[in-house]
């Protein structure tokens, strides 16, 4: 552990860093120290942390700037949310505040809000929806040999399929199997209409040769619906941390957000209060499995809805962010979207 002295100047200098990105001198940070101290004072307490591996020296100047060894330090001693203005408290409300008509716009929306408010790249998971019963299941035709499979379930979401339909079925069959299918999902939930239970109903004897065909559409829809939907917003603001002979190495970030499961894996936005101050859990770019991150931090929080349960929100930028604001705004905007879903919720109680 540092003194208080040292720990003063460590946040001097990760303070004066996150708003100038230039590194920091013992002058700079005598200036904006609380106390009163000496400039040969601070060059030893400077000269400690460095030795420490918490403050690095640049090549391009005697300043020093935080390293990551200093970052996690800051963040794990020293860190404080801040309260936003009010005009974002006031930009979230009146953007939560419209008219939903499934939660999945909800989340997508949580995901443009927080993206718009950080110029950063924003995350955004529903909760889960294993508990959710099935309200509905239509088969639509779309042509000759093509059809739309609509699943309605309890909390208001619509999913859908397009499907070709083998060459030996026609329209009345079909309709006869879903009627079949629909008096078998209907009020069960998506947790019960598993795997092992769409087999026992192919087996059954409602398994003719058009019942099993259309299960396996049920089969990919449901799966839609069970899985936790995830929401990027702001990827474009990756180029305000990046350098023009780095874009190839975006390009790379830009395929890694969309088509990597690495994000889904890493936003465990679940903070154990036994050892964490916040919600709000920071992982370094150090910290994390791929080298293409080893600049940035991601930050994620958890809501809570209640019965409906737990979903993720979060944000992606720049190592030297300014973390204060940024835990505070989570905090905030977690607890926002979770009373915007639980109103919605209550609409179908």
């Amino acid at each position: 552990m540092l003194t208080e002295r040292q720990e003063l100047i460590l946040k001097t200098i990760i303070t004066d860093f996150t708003q100038t990105r230039e590194p920091v001198g013992s002058k700079t940070v005598m200036k904006q120290l609380p106390i009163k101290v000496s400039s040969a004072t601070i060059r030893n307490e400077m000269a400690v942390l460095e030795d420490q591996g918490l403050i690095e020296k640049t090549h391009s100047s005697s300043g020093r700037i935080p390293s990551s060894e200093g970052y996690r330090y800051y963040l794990d001693n020293l860190v404080e949310p801040l309260q936003l203005p009010e005009s974002v408290y006031n930009t979230i409300g009146s953007q939560l505040d419209r008219p939903f008509h499934q939660v999945n716009e909800i989340v997508q929306e949580a995901a443009r809000i927080l993206s718009d408010l950080t110029d950063y790249t924003a995350f955004a998971e529903g909760p889960e929806s294993v508990d959710v019963k099935i309200t509905g299941f239509r088969i639509v035709p779309l042509s000759a040999r093509q059809v739309m499979a609509i699943l309605v379930t309890s909390d208001g979401n619509v999913q859908n399929q397009v499907y070709a339909l083998p060459h030996n079925i026609h329209g009345e069959e079909i309709e006869k199997a879903v009627r079949m299918i629909n008096d078998q999902l209907v009020g069960k939930s998506l947790s019960e209409v598993n795997i092992s239970f769409l087999s026992e109903l192919a087996k059954s004897e409602l398994g003719s040769d058009h019942v099993t065909e259309l299960l396996d559409l049920v089969e990919d829809v449901l799966k839609d619906a069970a899985s936790e939907q995830m929401y990027v917003d702001g990827q474009i603001n990756l180029l305000n941390n990046t350098s023009e002979h780095n874009v190839k190495d975006i390009r790379s970030l830009y395929e890694l957000i969309d088509h990597d499961n690495l994000f889904s894996n890493l936003l465990d936005g679940k903070a154990d209060p036994k050892t964490e101050k916040y919600p709000v859990k920071v992982k370094l770019g150090s910290e994390m499995p791929n080298d293409l991150l080893k600049n940035y931090s991601l930050l994620t929080a958890e809501y809570s809805v209640g019965t409906h349960g737990k979903g993720t929100i979060a944000l992606l930028g720049p190592t030297n962010m300014p973390y204060s604001q940024m835990i505070g705004l989570l905090e905030y905007f977690r607890n926002e979207l979770a009373k915007k879903l639980l109103d919605y919720y209550g609409k179908f109680q």
